[in-house]
């Protein structure tokens, strides 16, 4: 199973790699190994972000029909903090294991960087999403089904940048 993992992230990665070395040549600049280490850093966010996405609708999905026999107002509020405090945690683990990695010497506190986490996903992901979402749609009259993939420009690389450098952040 870790051959066909490592498979599969060889062809993301080359496959990501390939396409930063075209934009590079198409705007004349120097790509250089710290770019694409960041780059290929931000790409296994991204994936472990869509494996998180997909993951929470399925909670989301599962607590609705839970409590669909009780005739609940407030299942779909239960089934968004579930699935948040869920795939919060599990984005916790992944990134700390495949993304953001303790470099020799660091060392980080779990609960310190797990409270952290939470704190980023708060914002990006209740917070601004929500403050983005009005905006979009009762200010700009976008629908409600497209302002959540506009959120996604802003949100996921604020959320990239803030658990890099604050929620991850060890101590040398």
């Amino acid at each position: 199973m870790k051959q066909i993992g490592t498979f599969l992230w060889n062809i993301i990665e080359t496959i990501a790699i390939f396409c930063l070395e075209l934009l590079f040549k198409i705007i004349h600049k120097d790509l250089t190994e710290e770019i694409k280490d960041g780059f290929m850093q931000f790409v296994k966010f991204g994936i472990i972000g869509v494996i998180n996405t997909v993951l929470s609708y399925l909670i989301n999905v599962f607590v609705l029909l839970v409590l669909a026999p009780y005739n609940v107002e407030w299942d779909f509020v239960a089934g968004n903090m579930v699935a948040f405090i869920i795939t919060v945690f599990i984005s916790f683990l992944l990134n700390g294991h495949f993304v953001f990695k303790k470099e020799e010497g660091e060392t980080r506190s779990f609960w310190k960087t797990l409270l952290r986490t939470y704190i980023a996903y708060g914002f990006t992901g209740i917070i601004l999403t929500n403050v983005l979402s009005f905006i979009w749609i009762n200010l700009l009259g976008v629908s409600k089904f497209i302002a959540p993939l506009i959120n996604l420009i802003a949100s996921v690389p604020l959320n990239f940048i803030i658990n890099k450098l604050w929620a991850f952040k060890g101590e040398k």
